[in-house]
């Protein structure tokens, strides 16, 4: 499980006191589903030794064991662990909709992977010392002031990421500049713009073996089938509009930490 050390960020919403025996570390990953057609993606909350916080939409039900491919392009191979469902929460004011799985008592191989990806998250704040380059796709100047706010969180602070932001209209000139120097590190994107949309976007991306590894953030108000549409092209993460800072603060921080 390389790249372990990659995944730390400070806790930014109380996460720290947490006294259980297994605390919860709050850290956005991909989980994705073997064995299933369904070009579903979701993304943890948080984790712990005995089990995970998965955002989603599936209609998992409470005793239900399942397996989970759990990673993220570029910072974490993708590992596999044998999870059982525990609580359901709905969207409301605690957040989006999803699951609390933990870790069978008869896995303990697994709680091992978990173990160690949470203390590594819990304990280490090494990160590169090199600056880490954002685009941000998105036609609304309100929502991009919105995001200048979150993103320069990630640089204040101990913890803080060395980030450099730039900014495109639209999908054309977002591939545009992606094909220039220097590298982006990070695309986050709308799916509905003006010339070419986030959907194109992210196409052409995955077509091009210069761009196919760049991570892909899309944050958008689309319905089910835009993210399912969007996940299958190959972003690597859907958020959806209105969206809080501390998810977009959260997701970012996790895909720039690595350790290069």
């Amino acid at each position: 499980m390389r790249g372990f050390r990659a995944l730390y960020w400070a806790a930014e919403m109380g996460h720290q006191g947490d006294k259980r025996l297994d605390p919860r570390v709050p850290l956005v990953l991909r989980v994705d589903y073997p064995g299933t057609r369904e070009a579903v993606r979701d993304a943890t909350e948080n984790l712990s030794a005995g089990g995970l916080f998965i955002r989603t939409e599936r209609e998992l039900v409470e005793g239900q064991r399942l397996p989970l491919h759990v990673g993220f392009p570029g910072l974490l191979q993708p590992f596999e662990v044998e999870v059982e469902v525990v609580r359901r929460r709905a969207a409301g004011p605690d957040g989006p909709a999803g699951v609390a799985v933990k870790i069978p008592m008869d896995r303990a191989d697994d709680r091992h992977k978990l173990a160690r990806l949470a203390e590594s998250a819990r304990t280490d704040g090494g990160a590169s010392k090199r600056a880490f380059r954002v685009l941000v796709v998105e036609d609304n100047d309100h929502v991009v002031q919105m995001y200048e706010y979150a993103l320069r969180k990630l640089r204040s602070g101990g913890a803080g990421v060395d980030v450099v932001v730039e900014y495109a209209g639209n999908g054309h000139d977002g591939l545009r500049r992606l094909g220039e120097a220097p590298k982006v590190d990070l695309v986050m994107a709308d799916l509905y713009m003006p010339v070419m949309d986030g959907f194109a976007l992210v196409e052409r991306m995955k077509a091009d073996p210069a761009l196919m590894e760049t991570p892909i953030l899309v944050i958008s108000a689309g319905a089910a089938d835009a993210r399912a549409r969007a996940l299958a092209l190959g972003a690597d993460v859907y958020l959806q509009k209105p969206v809080q800072f501390a998810d977009i603060i959260g997701t970012v921080r996790t895909l720039l930490k690595l350790a290069k």
